[in-house]
């Protein structure tokens, strides 16, 4: 069972403290129970699921969200003092409150209360719940308290091992980038050895190429020499005697007197 006090000022009585109780079983909009003490007298009076869900019906609101004004106004106490109006009959033991929004107000509900014969034993126990409720309040706090040291400290230790795993962290690219520059440097010296081993072979082979054209360049000169010695010798046997030739033409021109 729940159970909320809460301090309220009736508008007739601005000046005199009531406190209004209400009790519920499951859901504050399945009923609930109301009890309202001046310190002296006491009033109480039950409010039912049906008698909510026609206040309901007759503001023309959803019966979640009127249910959720219920809680503001009477479990709550949210927002500001002003906020809602309370109003009370002793006379006709009528309880009705309001909300208010700027220059407007509008009923948010109503039901009528019975006088308690015996207002000391509800005064009493509802001193009681007030007391059992601060005391669970302050078992709650003590435990939330505890919590939050174990959180703390909690958070501490896990602050601290990730400190640590930082520093590794640091420690360890650092060590890696130191093994990398070796590796580089290395790679980097076995290159340029690489790339003057290339040039000099580049060289050699150019060398001996060069030796290669001028010995093709003297092979094809020295052929070129023998052929014309050759071709040479063969025209000089190849062309007639000049005697002779002159001898048959005088031998002509005597053959042409005969």
């Amino acid at each position: 069972m729940e159970k909320k006090v809460i301090r309220i000022c009736l508008d007739s009585e601005p000046d005199i403290i009531h406190f209004l109780q209400v009790t519920w079983e499951k859901t504050l909009g399945s009923g609930f129970v109301v009890t309202l003490t001046d310190g002296q007298s006491a009033w109480t009076g039950t409010v039912c699921e049906s008698a909510i869900s026609q206040e309901a019906d007759d503001m023309a609101m959803e019966k979640e969200k009127y249910v959720d004004e219920l809680k503001k106004a009477l479990v709550s106490g949210a927002g500001p003092a002003d906020a809602y109006k309370f109003n009370f009959s002793k006379e006709s033991y009528h309880f009705s409150f309001e909300k208010n929004l700027k220059d407007v107000s509008f009923r948010l509900g109503s039901f009528k209360l019975e006088k308690v014969t015996s207002p000391a034993e509800v005064i009493r126990k509802l001193i009681c719940d007030c007391l059992d409720t601060i005391a669970e309040n302050q078992a709650k706090n003590e435990h939330l308290q505890k919590e939050n040291e174990r959180l703390l400290r909690d958070w501490n230790d896990v602050q601290g091992r990730f400190e640590k795993c930082v520093t590794a962290k640091e420690n360890l690219e650092t060590d890696l980038y130191k093994r990398f520059i070796l590796v580089l440097n290395e790679k980097k010296a076995k290159i340029r050895s690489l790339h003057k081993l290339l040039s000099e072979v580049q060289e050699l082979e150019k060398n001996i190429e060069h030796e290669r054209e001028i010995t093709t360049c003297s092979e094809m000169s020295a052929n070129r020499d023998t052929n014309y010695d050759e071709s040479t010798d063969e025209e000089d046997k190849n062309l007639p005697d000049s005697s002779a030739l002159a001898l048959g033409k005088i031998n002509t021109f005597i053959s042409s007197f005969e």
